[in-house]
């Protein structure tokens, strides 16, 4: 009688690679920063260290402390109205990091993007706040106008051109793609779009939340009262 052979055991489902079934990486932030204020924050932040520093060291009697005094109080100033405000934006929320406060707005609890006079986002609630990081420049709105007439009126030449038979070198002078809006009026472009794809998204939902920037605002109080101190007392 013969013994039946062993069977093989089946073969087990092939898994997927983990890296396909792993979640995607979230989004990165696009950050939004004006490089005219970096710049000069940082060329302020020069002077004051180095006219600061001159004072400590060559200064008698009172100067050297009224000079450290003066650095505790200004350089915090200066870094938070030219190098701290930023506007970070991705799938999920807007983060506003303005001098002395951290505003962030999921999008579901947008309901505007304003631009005027200065940019402004405005919650559900009706509170407004200010793009500190996307400044409004006239000039810059002015010279981008001037720049869309130009491609006008040189695509129409090139247009006239083409149908009297003369070259179509007329419009040669157009930049293709050339920008014809300012670069924060872009921006926030950008920033709308992003409302209007993500306002409704379920991971887009949650509270307003504000936070008050103590890192700038303590040492400047510190040194508002250091300085107030030493005047007082000569």
């Amino acid at each position: 009688m013969s013994t039946p052979e062993p069977q093989s055991p089946a073969p087990e489902p092939s898994k997927p690679p983990e890296s396909s079934v792993a979640a995607a990486p979230p989004y990165k932030d696009r950050i939004h920063r004006s490089s005219a204020g970096i710049a000069g924050g940082v060329l302020m932040l020069a002077v004051i260290a180095w006219l600061g520093i001159d004072a400590v060291v060559a200064g008698e009697g009172s100067t050297p402390w009224l000079a450290l005094a003066t650095m505790l109080l200004v350089a915090p100033l200066v870094v938070a109205y030219t190098l701290r405000p930023a506007v970070h934006a991705n799938d999920d929320r807007l983060r506003v990091r303005n001098p002395f406060r951290v505003v962030v707005l999921p999008w579901g609890r947008v309901a505007a993007l304003r631009s005027g006079f200065t940019n402004e986002v405005v919650a559900e609630s009706g509170a407004t706040y200010q793009l500190w990081a996307l400044p409004v420049s006239m000039r810059a709105r002015k010279r981008a106008s001037r720049a869309e007439a130009r491609l006008t009126a040189q695509a129409a030449r090139a247009e006239r051109g083409g149908r009297g038979g003369r070259g179509a070198g007329t419009g040669a002078g157009a930049v293709p793609g050339a920008p014809t809006r300012a670069e924060t009026d872009r921006a926030m472009d950008e920033l709308r779009e992003l409302r209007e794809t993500r306002h409704g998204a379920p991971t887009a939902q949650g509270e307003v939340t504000v936070r008050w920037a103590y890192e700038i605002a303590g040492p400047a109080i510190a040194g508002a009262v250091l300085l107030v101190i030493l005047l007082a007392v000569g």
